[in-house]
């Protein structure tokens, strides 16, 4: 008996979904040590920008949310994905108006927004496109077939 392909986890279902998992839960260590404990990691963040930081430590739980999504299959997780990839660009600009503005900041924040950015932007592109391909149940907005 053959399966269909929609209830078939492909090798790209397993990649995203842990590596959003495991950028969720790192996330929300780092976060965390900055934002609730007063020694080494606060100290090592040096000129943390708040509103980034918080941003990122709540996105952390929104991260885990989309993984297991993504390796259930649901088709949700695709938006959401696209979600956090926009709401990442967002806050990123709004820390590029901050450093424009002239406020202390670190390169290190720099490089994670970069990589957070990237990461979602192609996590939400590979999930679109699964979903589209593989899952004609999927929710997006697009011209009917």
């Amino acid at each position: 008996m053959a399966t269909s392909n929609t209830s078939q986890r492909n090798i790209g279902i397993w990649i995203f979904s842990l590596l959003a998992a495991a950028f969720g839960l790192l996330t929300i260590k780092s976060g965390g040590e900055v934002l609730f404990i007063d020694g080494e990691a606060r100290l090592a963040a040096g000129h943390y920008v708040p509103f980034v930081l918080w941003f990122n430590f709540s996105a952390g739980f929104v991260y885990i949310i989309a993984a297991i999504g993504l390796w259930k299959m649901r088709p949700w997780s695709a938006q959401l994905s696209f979600l956090l990839a926009m709401s990442t660009l967002i806050v990123f600009a709004a820390f590029g108006l901050h450093i424009v503005n002239g406020g202390e900041y670190e390169m290190r924040t720099v490089i994670a927004m970069s990589l957070r950015s990237v990461v979602w932007i192609v996590i939400a592109v590979f999930a679109k496109w699964y979903f589209l391909r593989f899952n004609k149940t999927a929710i997006f907005i697009h011209e009917a077939d």
